[in-house]
């Protein structure tokens, strides 16, 4: 199993296909937005056509209204990554969602169950407060996983402190002290974009899927939902709604989601080098030369674990 991770618009998708091809591989996304049906505008999905090229596993696998976690995600990624292997093909985890892959690779540790009392008050707070303050209050006691959740993710949040609350230790505590399952991966490669090209790559892509995002929340909300489910605490969407409903201009919703974007990314970049061990990328490259880096470092691995 190889692992490939990287921020927002650091190339990842397009380095799995191009290394699934080479390999016979086949795609497990491991990406906490692209599970959910229907949100397609701002999630940064492989293209139809990519997908009926190469197989993707995990995009689409659950509606707007339901939790997704990294438990649930462990699962169901085991359960394709042994498919793929029965098969004999190789599998290629790919994605951003950085607990994810930890729970995916390191295992899980056992938590505790959610308390519906504990996240009442805790959901409470974020409407009084906002949910940049609930955040705000993760960052300080437990920067590492605040690094790993994007303020808008209040489902993610929420459990984070909750789990904190309800053990005395905070999530990185509970992670550190024991975990259970995992799958090994044969290599693992971490995509690195300087800030100032990456930040270039967001707004290009962003400006793209501004129009769409907007068509895609209007059609959906309040239609078939409400805006308030958990699918909807994607990047972009909370904007989108704040345009849609008077509260900000096209452009300063435009404006407000780069800034949330590049803020994600930057504590992607910082999760990534700092609590997964994994051989960098160049991701500044052009998509060939990133190719080439990767099946290179990826031989280097191979023959330093055979020698």
């Amino acid at each position: 199993m190889i692992v490939l991770v990287g921020p927002t618009a650091s190339g990842k998708t397009e380095l799995a296909a191009a290394l699934a091809v080479e390999i016979g591989g086949e795609v497990v996304s491991a990406d906490s937005r692209q599970v959910y049906r229907f949100l397609d505008a701002a999630t940064a999905k492989p293209s139809a056509e990519l997908r009926m090229r190469v197989p993707h596993w995990l995009i689409d696998v659950a509606d707007p209204s339901e939790a997704y976690d990294a438990a649930r995600f462990a699962a169901e990624a085991s359960s394709a990554v042994s498919d793929i292997r029965a098969r004999g093909k190789t599998p290629i985890v790919c994605g951003g969602t950085g607990l994810y892959i930890r729970a995916l690779v390191e295992g899980l540790s056992p938590l505790p169950p959610r308390d519906p009392a504990v996240r009442a008050r805790l959901e409470a707070l974020a409407e009084k407060e906002g949910a940049a303050a609930l955040h705000a209050r993760l960052m300080k006691s437990d920067p590492a996983a605040a690094a790993a959740i994007p303020a808008a993710n209040l489902q993610r949040v929420v459990r984070a402190l909750e789990v904190q609350e309800l053990t005395g230790k905070t999530l990185s505590e509970n992670w550190a002290a024991g975990r259970e399952g995992g799958v090994k991966a044969s290599a693992v490669l971490r995509l690195d974009a300087s800030a100032s090209v990456l930040r270039g790559r967001i707004e290009r892509r962003a400006r793209a899927m501004w129009p769409r995002l907007l068509a895609e929340v209007r059609a959906l909300i309040p239609s078939r939902f409400t805006g308030d489910e958990p699918g909807f605490t994607s990047l972009g969407y909370r904007q989108a709604r704040a345009v849609l409903a008077g509260g900000l201009s096209d452009a300063e919703g435009l404006c407000e989601m780069l800034r949330v974007t590049n803020a994600y990314a930057k504590r992607q970049r910082t999760w990534f080098r700092t609590q997964l061990d994994a051989s960098p990328i160049d991701a500044d490259a052009t998509p060939d030369l990133m190719l080439a880096n990767a099946r290179k470092r990826l031989e280097e691995i191979r023959e330093a674990t055979t020698a």
